[in-house]
């Protein structure tokens, strides 16, 4: 084995595995590899291969040698001006330091930009309060907003003032990691009590790691809003794009990437142990996959390989887990209960025996089978306060909030108003509220939008404008002019007979977004690639073009953790990729000859339409092998939900309280009906025909959820009707206190506008609430969502605020028409309430409090839950009906 001493880099493994990525790569060899000609140390050299052995595919395809080498560079030079260069060990250093990368972000310059900001603010300071000031700094760039699964880089979060946890993890991360600190993503994949994921970050500092909420910034390491729900996660893991042999326990072991369980950091735990065979009781060396419920689907947290004997083992909390195995040929499932159980065996059944078929009684009309389970989290911690500070360190860390807060509002008010909207769409003759609609949610990118519109001529811009609505919202922050351009010129230059004006050809041909690629220019390169007779030919018959993009573009879905990444053209140019990339860059390809194409909805299956139908791409090597007497992948039929007869007025909601999905190569693939949707009675989905597992789950107050499978198959043109069964758990609402104190009294009525208001008899929901944290926006936006069915309550909703300057961030015009707002200044009114309920308990907000026209409380909720609109709603119409039955 050759060692690298200065790194500890095992040079063996590195140059067999760059070696390989190079192979690969042959269709970009200039581009990536000439930098190896350059004069390289010895160090940088051996780095730069490092980066390249555990490259993704999407990354070789995407993105320049110099980039790679540049940022090399960058860090070693940081690595020696930073007064903690030196200290950081050469482990740390190589995987938390020198990534380029921290999850599937698209990858920019983002860390020479925030060194030159942040370096000379943190330069004098300890490795500790560089890391709490790096997190002001995040603060001051971006707060939090719930967006699509597409990760934006860095610098567009910074353009925004936005994002999701798992951005706002990234930016803190690449901030740190800017400034020489190590520093890690954290992960929770799934929240086991509620419906909701999270991401948050560990930092390293003189020998230990710390934890803190991204861009969420506490006077001290070790805090943070999610310590206490962390207790109740089943894992906590990060990821390692190398081979990794830290002292942290291995959840993932592949050639490319290392994935690490950090639970014990945040919770009690224990090992299971996962025992497979096969029907014979001998051992069988299978994929073990640890499933979790979480919105309404059956989520892997992590997947093991069994060892020669059949045997896994993972940490975990003390929560039910769903264990799922399987094989080429054989799979199998069971539920586990941590808590009493450590040790399951799992037979494994042949694939052509699914669990529908056990029940069938003809051919013809099989039978639908039902399994009712119940999953049960962790418990619930006993809420504390966790470390307390000084006074004098707590008042300046508010006055840090609030500074950050200005300094991001600032910039914001930087961005196009409305005013200059306007005034833009005058100019250019535009609609003035189409044009508002785009350049409002492009946020800091919107002067890059403009300048695309302001470059069109006056012909293009109408069609300009049309293809900026046909993006998605999140692609108007981080798409610039050259890739507006290529796509608007790349359609006018098409034929006529391309059906400019219908609207499918807006959303088929004319958008340049597939999946959740990052946006580039494709339609010039791939027009450019086959004369004028090969694009008619494939406009005549486009299965023509899947053939030939088969034959360019090499699968490999054994490389990379996140799939679909890579751009259309670039796939295309590496002549490697995954499958999804492969299905992207076909539809990409068609639209760029202007062929209408998608992923078909449901399964996201590339198809192309022709005569004005849908045609299914059936690649030829990815026929399957798996199950015996398969139907074709084409072969398509009918599900339609139909109501229970029992049922009680559940709404049914699309990967709220159901999911459905298909079985395919030994596993359960969620169906992808729109997020949210409700309108799904007597409503026929077209779906491939096979075996077929609907979920359905309730979640209760204390996070456990009652579920059932239903087990049913469809077949080639068959329209099968699944009941939706809902189980219910009969839940009174607790009077948590009988008595309200009369001065707690005044305090409600003082928060009511109007005096009349005395009389009503609705009741009060009281929330107070921290506007800049993620579990108030939560809060918000769930409110939000129930706006109309809380009007019908009618209650007063009063938001409490703890200083008048958090007015801007709660805006009521989405939230339900009684709401208002209301300052408790230092939440003094809130130390009241917290003496005579016992369930309240340290400083975890929000805290939302429930009292019914008799004064009497009857929900109290604090921290962190995420489904707590919904279970306010329960409480609410439950008052009601109390009402109700105490007048008869």
């Amino acid at each position: 084995m050759t060692v690298n001493t200065a790194y500890g880099l095992n040079m063996d493994v590195i140059e067999e595995k760059f070696a390989w990525k190079k192979e690969q790569a042959q269709g970009r060899e200039e581009s990536l590899f000439a930098v190896f000609e350059q004069d390289l140390s010895e160090q940088e050299k051996q780095l730069l291969q490092f980066l390249y052995a555990y490259m993704p595919l999407h990354d070789l395809a995407d993105y320049e040698g110099a980039f790679f080498l540049n940022h090399i560079r960058q860090v070693l030079q940081v690595q020696a001006d930073m007064p903690w260069g030196a200290r950081i060990p050469d482990e740390i250093f190589v995987n938390y330091v020198l990534p380029y990368r921290v999850n599937n972000e698209n990858i920019d310059h983002s860390r020479s930009v925030i060194y030159e900001e942040l370096a000379e603010r943190v330069q004098h300071l300890s490795m500790t309060d560089t890391i709490l000031e790096t997190n002001y700094w995040c603060h001051e760039r971006a707060t939090y907003i719930g967006t699509d699964i597409r990760t934006v880089s860095p610098l567009t979060i910074m353009r925004t003032a936005l994002g999701r946890c798992g951005e706002q993890s990234t930016l803190t991360v690449t901030a740190l990691r800017s400034i020489g600190i190590p520093a890690r993503q954290c992960y929770t994949p799934r929240w086991a009590h509620c419906d909701s994921n999270h991401a948050w970050v560990e930092a390293w500092a003189d020998g230990k790691w710390h934890f803190l909420g991204a861009c969420e910034p506490e006077p001290i390491l070790n805090e943070g809003w999610f310590r206490l729900p962390a207790k109740r996660a089943m894992l906590v893991h990060t990821r390692v794009f190398a081979d990794y042999n830290g002292s942290e326990e291995v959840t993932t072991t592949h050639p490319w990437y290392t994935e690490i369980n950090l639970l014990a950091h945040y919770a009690d735990v224990k090992t299971i142990h996962i025992h497979v065979t096969d029907e014979a009781g001998k051992p069988v060396i299978a994929e073990v996959q640890f499933q979790l419920y979480n919105s309404a689907e059956f989520y892997p947290l992590t997947s093991l390989m069994t060892d020669d004997q059949g045997h896994a083992s993972l940490t975990t909390g003390y929560g039910d887990l769903f264990i799922h195995a399987y094989t080429s040929s054989v799979w199998g499932t069971a539920f586990l209960n941590t808590n009493t159980s450590s040790e399951l065996t799992l037979v494994l059944k042949r694939y052509n025996t699914p669990v529908y078929s056990e029940h069938t009684t003809t051919n013809t009309s099989p039978t639908v089978v039902r399994e009712e389970w119940k999953m049960t989290p962790p418990v619930a911690p006993v809420i504390d306060s966790g470390t307390k500070v000084d006074e004098s360190t707590a008042h300046q860390h508010v006055q840090r909030i609030k500074a950050g807060t200005a300094i991001r509002t600032a910039f914001e008010h930087t961005f196009i108003d409305q005013e200059q909207a306007r005034q833009y769409a005058e100019e250019w003759q535009l609609p003035t509220d189409r044009l508002w609609n785009i350049l409002q949610t492009a946020k800091g990118n919107g002067e890059e939008i403009a300048a695309f519109l302001s470059e069109c001529t006056l012909a293009e811009r109408a069609l300009g404008l049309r293809l900026l609505e046909s993006l998605r919202p999140k692609d108007l922050t981080d798409t610039f002019r050259p890739v507006l351009h290529d796509h608007l010129q790349g359609v006018i230059s098409l034929d006529e007979a391309s059906h400019i004006y219908s609207s499918d050809w807006d959303q088929y041909v004319l958008c340049p977004r597939v999946h959740f690629e990052m946006l580039k220019p494709y339609r010039n390169y791939f027009a450019d690639q086959w004369n004028t007779e090969q694009q008619q030919a494939f406009r005549s018959d486009p299965m023509l073009l899947a053939t030939v993009l088969e034959q360019e573009i090499a699968v490999n879905n054994h490389i990379d953790r996140y799939t679909g990444m890579a751009t259309p053209a670039a796939a295309h140019q590496l002549g490697v990729t995954d499958s999804v990339s492969r299905d992207i860059a076909f539809v990409a390809a068609a639209r760029s000859l202007g062929i209408a194409a998608r992923l078909e909805p449901l399964n996201a299956i590339p198809q192309y339409q022709l005569q004005g139908t849908w045609h299914s791409v059936q690649w030829k090597q990815e026929q399957s092998t798996f199950v015996e007497d398969s139907v074709l992948a084409s072969a398509t039929g009918q599900i339609q939900f139909v109501r229970a007869s029992d049922d009680v007025e559940v709404v049914a909601e699309y990967q709220h309280n159901f999911t459905v999905a298909i079985f395919e190569n030994g596993i359960y693939r969620t169906l992808d009906i729109p997020y949210g949707e409700k309108e799904v009675y007597q409503q026929p989905y077209d779906v491939l025909a096979g075996d077929y597992r609907l979920t359905t789950g309730t979640r209760l107050e204390d996070g456990s959820v009652l579920g059932t499978f239903t087990y049913f198959n469809v077949q080639p043109d068959q329209q099968i009707e699944v009941e939706l069964v809902f189980r219910t758990e009969q839940q009174q609402i607790p009077v948590l206190l009988e008595t309200l104190p009369e001065s707690l009294q005044r305090h409600i009525y003082s928060l009511q506008p109007n005096k009349d208001k005395k009389d009503r008899k609705e009741g009060h929901i009281l929330a107070w609430l921290e506007p800049e944290r993620e579990p108030t926006k939560h809060l918000l936006r769930e409110l939000a969502e129930l706006r109309a069915e809380l009007q019908i309550w009618a209650g007063d909703i009063h938001l409490l605020i703890a200083d008048e300057q958090e007015y801007g961030a709660v805006i009521l015009d989405p939230l339900p028409a009684q709401s208002q707002i209301a300052i408790d200044a230092n939440y003094q009114f809130l130390e009241q309430w917290s003496e005579c309920l016992t369930s309240l308990g340290g400083d975890q907000l929000p805290v939302v409090i429930v009292v019914d026209a008799q004064q009497r409380v009857r929900y109290c909720l604090q921290g962190y839950k995420l489904g707590t609109g919904k279970e306010l709603l329960r409480i609410v119409n439950g008052m009601n009906i109390d009402i109700h039955q105490e007048k008869n």
